[in-house]
């Protein structure tokens, strides 16, 4: 289902993430947007990373949108030419110390950071959480060096509980701010 998001901040659309978004997962994968996840993946990793996006939606459990900034906020048609691919953002089931709940993360691309998408589509992805109604919190995990997206946290009402080390990616610990906000 696409959904605008015209509370707070810039105007922009979530879509399910589908076939076509591959080119902007590559886009995603780049050194200094991963930066603070371990670097860049490999071609096979992304590629199954994005088979997993594709199908996140008909498993039911966790949902991956592209983020599209409306070009034309006052467009009644919100097909592709009326929105332009700025991002990603996901959530899933996730535990802090035991405590069951929602993961978020995002992805803004470089030309696009520093203009409130990545706030504004994390605040709607707190009300879509809300709507799951599933699980008493949300989770954010961002490395404490990656000052941008800890501020996004902030923005979107998260409150900071803490730092601990986390294994992300894969065999690698990175030092995160945990913040949560209660969805449920």
């Amino acid at each position: 289902m696409i959904e605008r998001d015209r509370a707070d901040g810039p105007e922009l659309i979530l879509r399910p993430w589908s076939d076509g978004d591959l080119g902007l997962l590559r886009r995603i994968n780049a050194p200094e947007m991963t930066a603070h996840l371990g670097g860049p993946e490999t071609e096979e990793k992304l590629l199954a990373r994005h088979a997993r996006y594709v199908g996140i939606e008909a498993a039911g459990e966790s949902h991956m949108w592209r983020i599209d900034r409306l070009t034309d906020p006052g467009a009644a048609d919100l097909g592709a030419a009326d929105a332009r691919s700025v991002g990603s953002i996901g959530i899933w089931p996730s535990d802090w110390q035991g405590d069951p709940g929602w993961e978020t993360g995002w992805s803004i691309l470089p030309e696009f950071q520093g203009q409130g998408l990545a706030s504004a589509a994390a605040r709607e992805v707190v009300r879509r959480a809300r709507g799951f109604a599933r699980f008493e919190w949300l989770y954010a995990f961002p490395g404490v060096g990656n000052v941008p997206s800890n501020a996004v946290c902030r923005s979107a009402g998260f409150e900071k509980v803490g730092e601990e080390d986390v294994e992300y990616p894969k065999g690698s610990l990175m030092r995160a701010g945990v913040w949560r906000i209660r969805v449920g």
